[in-house]
């Protein structure tokens, strides 16, 4: 072998480092799935921005972990989605891998705005790790072969670009109002771009043709309610419920926020009442799930699964280091997976905040596959904050240079493109040896 690309080969493993890579013979993949609340039951501070040090007031709906465990019989692969602003937490990743032969776990939040602060209560911390723990425990001992059925729909968007170019030729959200562009809150609903218009399904059926769960994937901040001090999920919580009621009791809906760092709802609920007090218009969050639960509906009812799959869950783990972008001496240990399931489901992790951009990128090059864009993702790391695309960071505005915390330019982009490259290796087209002429 000649010497170069042997140690070439031994870089790529160390760089990419390749977890999984298993098939089974099994007809058809095991699916086990989960639903546990983790609502507060006493006053907590919330998370969101606008009540960072306020107590909740109630709870205006249930907050909830759901879990969703893939199984090929050698390897289990287990999604987490949870109901807060944001979740890290190694030990359960920890547990995961020794209780219950989970090699690879993703931590999603569909980041609402209307949640509890973790930070702010170590029993209530507590309490919502030993129900994930829970959750992770039924779903492995209630496995069922299950068939996978994926697509997309596009309708008119729910949410917009809160990054507009001003007058003064820089980029500034809503809230900046220092000229005559844009009201307070985009009040007047201008439908900014990019984003991305698509909601994305897979419908999960088990051997009796029951639909038994219904991942679905949207990019817009969960912060329709924005000043409200009661509990809630938010749209995306609205959205599940209707389809787990629309599809009947045995269905579980799992939402999973994609790239919404610069997307925001054009419903929105950003009152304060004459004497400054937050009021909340819960219509609204009723109103925007209901849309895109519609969608989602009509989208899940349509698919077909695929017949003779070749069952397999193929996983490549990378860890890419960064500096701050206007603080160097800030460092940033970003960890993200690349995941092919059944050779034709590829999905992108990415933790923080990331702009719509590299949803937009992943659809557009995962070719000849259903790709899934995961933002608000944690699998280990270092959280990244907001992460803006390198157009983004030159225009500037919230999350994309009016931060001390942020990342250095072009982060996302690497990771992006670490992203192509790893679907690339686990579709099997990447080669390790010199190519013919």
């Amino acid at each position: 072998m000649n010497r170069s690309l042997f140690f070439l080969g031994i870089i790529l493993l160390l760089c990419c480092n390749l977890l999984t890579l298993h098939a089974s013979g099994n007809a058809l993949l095991s699916v086990g799935v989960s639903k546990v609340n983790i609502t507060p039951d006493s006053p907590i501070q919330m998370s969101g921005y606008d009540s960072r040090k306020a107590l909740s007031k109630g709870v205006h709906d249930s907050l909830y972990v759901r879990v969703l465990v893939f199984d090929t019989g050698d390897d289990r692969l287990a999604i987490v989605s949870c109901d807060l602003i944001g979740y890290t937490n190694d030990n359960i990743i920890d547990i995961a891998k020794k209780r219950f032969n989970i090699s690879n776990v993703l931590i999603n939040s569909i980041h609402t705005h209307s949640g509890p602060n973790l930070g702010s209560s170590v029993s209530y911390a507590g309490i919502v790790e030993q129900k994930i723990i829970s959750g992770l425990e039924h779903a492995v001992n209630n496995l069922f072969p299950a068939r996978i059925a994926t697509g997309y729909r596009s309708f008119p968007q729910l949410g917009y670009n809160r990054l507009i170019i001003r007058e003064d030729g820089r980029a500034h959200a809503p809230w900046y109002n220092q000229d005559k562009l844009v009201l307070p809150q985009n009040s007047d609903r201008i439908p900014f771009g990019p984003v991305d218009p698509e909601v994305g399904v897979l419908r999960i059926n088990d051997t009796n043709n029951e639909v038994r769960v219904i991942l679905m994937t949207y990019a817009c901040h969960a912060v329709v309610n924005a000043h409200n001090l009661e509990m809630s999920a938010d749209y995306p919580g609205v959205a599940v419920r209707l389809v787990e009621k629309a599809f009947g009791g045995k269905t579980i809906g799992i939402f999973i926020n994609g790239a919404s760092g610069n997307i925001s709802p054009l419903l929105r609920s950003a009152n304060l009442d004459a004497s400054g007090k937050p009021y909340t218009d819960y219509s609204l969050i009723e109103r925007m799930g209901a849309l895109l639960a519609d969608n989602v509906i009509k989208l899940s009812d349509g698919l077909k699964e695929p017949e003779g799959e070749n069952v397999s869950i193929k996983v490549l783990r990378n860890s890419m280091k960064f500096t701050g972008r206007f603080d160097k001496g800030l460092t940033y240990d970003v960890h993200f997976m690349t995941i092919l399931i059944n050779d034709r489901i590829a999905i992108a992790t990415f933790p923080g905040e990331p702009f719509v951009r590299f949803q937009l990128f992943w659809k557009e090059n995962a070719e000849n596959t259903f790709p899934i864009f995961f933002g608000y993702t944690y699998i280990g790391g270092d959280d990244p904050h907001y992460v803006p695309d390198i157009r983004s960071s030159a225009y500037g505005g919230y999350g994309a240079d009016a931060s001390t915390e942020l990342i250095e330019v072009g982060a996302g982009e690497r990771i992006m493109n670490k992203h192509l490259e790893n679907l690339y290796w686990l579709k099997g087209i990447m080669r390790d040896t010199v190519g013919e002429p």
